[in-house]
């Protein structure tokens, strides 16, 4: 079996100066698949930052993919604005009810307190045990649900989407609130030493027009990620579905990377945005990471490989949304074992001889 020559920092560091790597970065994106490699009960994370932080170390030790992250669902600022959960015993957590009924009720949201609101200071908490424990050898980061998102849980996703087109100034006021609570969970992650993800799986054109997103998601995105970079290096985002109408719109912002969903056309973006955005993604979570094969896994890695890997800011292997909580780990090994066969420096005849047999016999 290949094996790493490098801890994931190292990579990154080495990456960030042009210099040559022992393989190409991958991140498979486990999200609450976590509790599955630890051992424990997805609900352990709502109670304990412990727990949470044991979890992500113990994936981090498994696999030594090139991040650990911080998250447990879409609802951690929203509930700790008013929202209501489904806590399942070992599921993910599930909006129950949004934070408010309608609109005269906008002025009874705050903006969160990360040290005292609900569960957030048990992610702050785990964000520390994560970074001071693993922080020199891998990127940690938080990932945080974005203001355009979040604002949808404080109000309902069906009524936010008429107030899209009923009450464009409601929809500014809960963007608003929203914003500054992702700022405060934000600052206050910052603090405990990682860095920032965002997630914005509501302003994907699957769910809003182009039009929309420019006009309620863009102002607010665009604040946060321009706060994030005053206080750190860089930042990503990721984008479920289809994204191909705001491409340059999220380029646009100065981000670092973008993730990107398995239904968009890889290579299309890459010619899009990618002399000014790193691109990562889009391995299938479902068909192919969860219910594939391992040699399935292997050659959908491979094929995004040779669609992306000439992106002039960088390409790295990831699945085109967080991993179903049941994927096999075997998929898991898969994908980053492939990244070890790639290497580094990737080429056509190298991803050309992979394919040209197989590796796995399931």
């Amino acid at each position: 079996m290949l094996k790493d020559q490098m801890t994931p920092l190292e990579r990154a560091k080495a990456l960030a100066k042009g210099e040559l790597v022992d393989r190409i970065q991958c991140n498979p994106n486990l999200s609450n698949g976590i509790a599955r490699v630890h051992g424990c009960k997805i609900s352990a994370f709502n109670h304990s930052g412990r727990t949470l932080a044991d979890a992500v170390i113990s994936t981090h030790k498994r696999f030594f993919t090139d991040g650990a992250k911080i998250f447990t669902d879409l609802f951690t600022l929203s509930e700790a604005m008013g929202a209501k959960m489904k806590f399942p015993d070992d599921d993910t957590v599930d909006l129950l009810e949004p934070a408010i009924k309608d609109i005269s009720q906008i002025h009874m949201l705050e903006p969160v307190n990360p040290y005292k609101d609900d569960r957030l200071p048990i992610h702050i908490e785990a964000m520390k045990y994560v970074q001071d424990e693993i922080g020199h050898e891998v990127p940690c980061t938080a990932l945080i649900v974005g203001p355009f998102t979040s604002a949808f849980f404080l109000i309902g996703v069906e009524k936010m989407t008429k107030l899209m087109i009923r009450n464009p100034e409601a929809v500014h006021k809960l963007c608003e609130i929203s914003l500054k609570s992702c700022i405060n969970f934000a600052d206050a992650a910052m603090k405990q030493g990682v860095g920032i993800s965002i997630a914005e799986p509501m302003s994907s054109c699957t769910v809003v027009s182009p039009k929309h997103f420019r006009e309620y998601a863009v102002p607010y995105l665009s604040k946060f990620v321009d706060f994030i970079k005053s206080k750190v290096n860089g930042v990503s985002i990721h984008i479920c579905g289809k994204t191909e109408g705001i491409w340059t719109d999220i380029a646009d912002m100065g981000i670092n990377a973008f993730s990107v969903d398995n239904v968009v056309d890889l290579r299309k973006c890459v010619e899009t945005i990618g002399d000014r955005v790193k691109i990562m993604g889009h391995v299938d979570p479902s068909s192919v990471m969860y219910a594939g094969t391992r040699e399935e896994v292997r050659r959908a890695t491979i094929d995004c490989v040779k669609q992306a890997y000439k992106c002039p800011k960088g390409y790295g292997i990831m699945s085109g949304c967080g991993l179903p909580v049941e994927t096999p780990i075997q998929n898991i090994d898969a994908m980053i074992d492939t990244a070890r066969e790639i290497g580094y420096p990737v080429t056509d005849d190298k991803l050309e001889y992979l394919l040209s047999f197989e590796k796995y016999k399931d």
